[in-house]
């Protein structure tokens, strides 16, 4: 029977009932934005709270954008509005369930229920690789369907009456005393007599992760450093280490060896942080504590236990599992468990049996429904960073594709590839001079920006974006067989497969067994994974063993003014040193001096054109030759700041390249200036013949 009283009325009596049960529900607020935001306001004048409003414009008196959530991570509010008319972030409007109090209701708002899956979304912007607003069908029935299964949501419809009947009773609900509880206590007794070795403590949201540590940091007899992603999200911490909170940043910690003597280095939300960074961080101390939410928004993944705890001569594993903040069962937490997915990946052993493989197409949801959060299941058990973004992506991005290893019914490996490339020639001229940046195509468009080809963006690529294999299968040659499926696949369609990921010895050898040839090194260390980073192509069609040859030449020419290349990173090649300069390089040259492309993309051909020309001491040569800093620099030459050196610089190359040679200098000028503006002309007066690029597609 439908409620009588007014909607908001009784929404204040189920709010009393769920703070006596110390438990959380979602309330969306479905229809036109006026109507939604009407209601929403009604619902926070009638309910005392602090009423925090997600979104990317408001007047409201407490608000944040969704990207800007993070920064209030740790803190607890009363009520949450969450804007979803016009874009759904996934990740925030987790985080924002993270933050929000017993008795607390979390208000979606979101666009007209039957229209909602055919809207753009303007947060796949961010996603989708696609330079306008898509709409999600995929993920928004999902969601739906979440919503229509959940009998402690509540989902009030424009134009439809408010049905407040069927919703559970909870039991009464203690809130947990100050001090310790039953888990941290017995967590804290082992820590103090952990004499040497790392404890990695790991539990969803609000189990009381960063105050154990805090405890400790308090009870510790000796000093306790803390080091996390962001001093702004260890308040909790803070306030239980009391007077005994010492902070210092990741990288400042890596880099220096801290004064004084300390008795732990604990580490919150340490899967946030690089692997290599935090383990250069721990290897200072004798004890560390390590914690982090080990499935969840931040996208941290069971990963970081399988692949780097495990890596770790000594650790010690401990759980957080009852909730202190909530009550055990939240209704708001299962549901956002169930919506992104966050509930623990199975890993446990697979059942025996042969493997097969079969292709998922995500445009055949819902039959692939099951397929596709086994394979995101998969996936966040692998790595580290896998979020609710990703899992977005997966569902409705175009051009995405995916092949399942399935053993038993089971998922036990999957690879997930993205289709790139295929610009028309003007526009991947643009990308080759820095003119234009269009989103997505990573391999692609770096084959162009920073490889020697203006031409290398239009052809069509299949970028392997993750790939992961179940435990139990591992070591049974399961990612080449996928790889191997993935190329039979993409043969006769693409040009080639391609793969970016951070060097380390081991994956650089599995890319090489799988038949990748390296076509490009970066020159610094990523943020994400503290490694360098490398790109491979397995070429595929006569141009992809083309454009492959021709990196590879390239790389080998600039190896003296480059990082050194891994071991056996091209085979069978002798070292090219000439210091000639060669048309590829005048066409370098020409890029850097009268279009955008960077110093970093050019050095090679700029250290060539220096050596073979009389340019007299200048920011060019200080900095690739003499050594001298940028800051330096600036200060010598009268220069201020970054964009006015590399200025001097592009003007120096070019007076370089008239001494040489004035004709063909000028030439040169005219061609780019003919690609900035979107035409991409075949030949340059006979200076470069543009034509021979893929022009008979021969590899010799």
């Amino acid at each position: 029977m439908n409620i009588k009283i007014h909607p908001v009325t009784h929404l204040s009596q189920i709010t009393t009932q769920m703070e006596v049960s110390g438990i959380r529900r979602l309330l969306v607020i479905a229809g036109e934005a006026p109507w939604s935001e009407q209601q929403a306001r009604q619902l926070s004048a009638q309910l005392s709270g602090d009423w925090l409003w997600v979104g990317e414009v408001s007047d409201w008196a407490l608000h944040c954008a969704p990207s800007a959530l993070r920064t209030l991570l740790g803190r607890e509010f009363r009520h949450g509005i969450f804007d979803a008319r016009k874009g759904f972030d996934a990740a925030a409007l987790a985080a924002l369930a993270g933050t929000l109090k017993a008795g607390s209701w979390l208000v979606l708002l979101a666009p007209e229920w039957q229209n909602w899956e055919h809207q753009p979304d303007a947060d796949s912007c961010r996603w989708s690789e696609t330079p306008e607003a898509i709409a999600t069908p995929h993920f928004i029935q999902h969601l739906q369907g979440c919503l229509m299964n959940d009998t402690d949501a509540v989902v009030w419809r424009q134009h439809h009456p408010l049905n407040l009947t069927g919703l559970a009773d909870y039991p009464s609900w203690q809130p947990v005393h100050q001090g310790p509880q039953q888990e941290q206590a017995s967590i804290l007794a082992q820590l103090n007599l952990l004499e040497r070795g790392v404890a990695v403590v790991t539990a969803p949201r609000g189990r009381g992760k960063s105050s154990l540590a805090g405890m400790l940091a308090d009870s510790s007899p000796g000093a306790c450093l803390v080091s996390a992603p962001s001093k702004t999200s260890t308040d909790v911490l803070a306030q239980f280490a009391g007077k005994k909170f010492v902070f210092l940043a990741p990288d400042a910690l890596a880099k220096n060896k801290p004064e004084g003597h300390f008795d732990w280095l604990i580490v919150d939300e340490a899967a946030a942080i690089p692997g290599p960074l935090l383990q250069q961080m721990i290897s200072h101390f004798p004890r560390v504590l390590l914690t982090t939410t080990v499935q969840g928004y931040e996208g941290t993944g069971r990963g970081f236990l399988l692949k780097f705890c495990a890596s770790l001569p000594s650790c010690h594993y401990f759980t957080l599992n009852h909730p202190i903040r909530w009550a055990q069962g939240c209704p708001l937490e299962r549901l956002i468990d169930r919506m992104m997915l966050f509930e623990e990946p199975v890993l446990g052993r697979l059942p025996s049996g042969t493997v097969s493989f079969s292709r998922i197409e995500p445009h055949l949801w819902p039959q692939n429904a099951q397929q596709l959060a086994d394979i995101y299941r998969l996936l966040s058990g692998a790595h580290y960073r896998t979020s609710p973004l990703d899992w977005r992506r997966l569902l409705d991005a175009p051009g995405m594709h995916y092949i399942a290893a399935t053993r038993a019914t089971h998922c036990a490996g999957a690879v997930w590839l993205v289709e790139e490339g295929g610009l028309d020639k003007s526009l991947s001229g643009q990308v080759w001079g820095g003119f234009r940046r269009p989103r997505g195509n990573l391999v692609a468009q770096s084959l162009a920006a920073h490889g020697g080809n203006p031409l290398a963006a239009t052809l069509s690529g299949l970028r392997i974006s993750r790939i992961a294999v179940h435990p139990s299968c591992q070591r049974q040659q399961l990612g080449s067989e996928l790889i191997e499926q993935a190329r039979q696949m993409a043969t006769g369609a693409f040009d080639y497969l391609s793969v970016s990921f951070g060097y380390t010895e081991e994956l650089w050898r599995f890319w090489q067994r799988c038949g990748f040839q390296l076509v490009r090194m970066g020159s610094q260390l990523e943020a994400s994974s503290g490694c360098y980073n490398l790109m491979a192509l397995l070429p595929l069609s006569r141009k992809g063993h083309w454009l492959v040859q021709h990196e590879q030449r390239r790389l080998l020419r600039n190896t003296r003014w480059q990082l050194p290349l891994p071991t056996g990173a091209i085979e069978n090649k002798q070292m090219l040193s000439d210091d000639e300069l060669s048309d590829d390089d005048w066409l370098e040259l020409a890029g850097f001096a009268f279009a955008h492309r960077s110093l970093d993309s050019s050095r090679g051909a700029l250290q060539r054109l220096l050596l073979g020309c009389e340019l007299p001491p200048g920011v060019l040569r200080g900095e690739l030759q003499e050594g001298e800093t940028r800051a330096a620099l600036g200060q010598l030459f009268k220069l201020s700041g970054r964009k006015a050196l590399l200025a001097a610089q592009r003007q120096e190359t070019e007076t370089a390249l008239c001494q040489l040679d004035s004709q063909r200098c000028g030439r040169l000028k005219t061609w780019v200036a003919h690609i900035q503006q979107g035409e991409f002309l075949p030949e340059c007066d006979g200076v470069i013949n543009t034509n021979k690029w893929f022009s008979d597609g021969k590899t010799g």
